[in-house]
């Protein structure tokens, strides 16, 4: 837990843990409570270095060579 708190911080992580921080502030000045659990999910987000995907969730998946594939010949018609 340790780790993951202390380590690969990179600047969208930094720009999460200030918007998340301004959220909260600006919840506390206009005394509200939605904005309250928004900023604390930014800041929660930006902590424990968790993206909306999840960690790996956006990745794509690399497709499979086939091996029984034709070769297709083309004619040029005039």
């Amino acid at each position: 837990m340790k780790d993951v708190l202390l380590n690969n911080w990179n600047i969208v992580r930094f720009l999460r843990l200030g918007i998340g921080l301004a959220i909260i502030v600006q919840a506390i000045v206009a005394k509200d409570m939605l904005f309250g659990f928004a900023g604390l999910l930014f800041t929660g987000m930006a902590l424990f270095n968790a993206a909306c995907c999840g960690v790996g969730g956006c990745a794509t998946p690399t497709p499979s060579k086939k091996s029984d594939s034709k070769e297709i010949s083309y004619e040029e018609v005039v």
